[in-house]
């Protein structure tokens, strides 16, 4: 999993048939601290987040698993809006 915030949607007027119900969501990957770490991707959200929210996300085949009984060809998928980050003094996260 990684953190993240999202930064933008993105919408597509045509997309493959089984990716109609979906939205789609640029997230921006992030430490704890809220500092930038790679670029930003392309996120399935079916749960409800918007622009600025702190989202939990999963890649790969986990993300493609995730969205029905039929494997649909995502490579991320939102499964969480994170309300707060608790991180020990001196601790390393990522």
């Amino acid at each position: 999993m990684q953190m993240g915030t999202v930064i933008g949607n993105v919408w597509a007027t045509r997309k493959e048939d089984d990716l109609r119900a979906l939205k789609f969501l640029i997230v921006q990957p992030e430490l704890p601290d809220g500092s930038a770490v790679d670029a930003p991707f392309i996120a399935v959200d079916r749960i409800g987040a918007g622009i600025g929210d702190a989202v939990m996300v999963t890649k790969g085949s986990a993300s493609a698993n995730m969205t029905s009984e039929t494997r649909l060809p995502i490579d991320a998928i939102i499964i969480g809006i994170i309300d707060s980050v608790d991180v020990e003094r001196g601790g390393k996260f990522g």
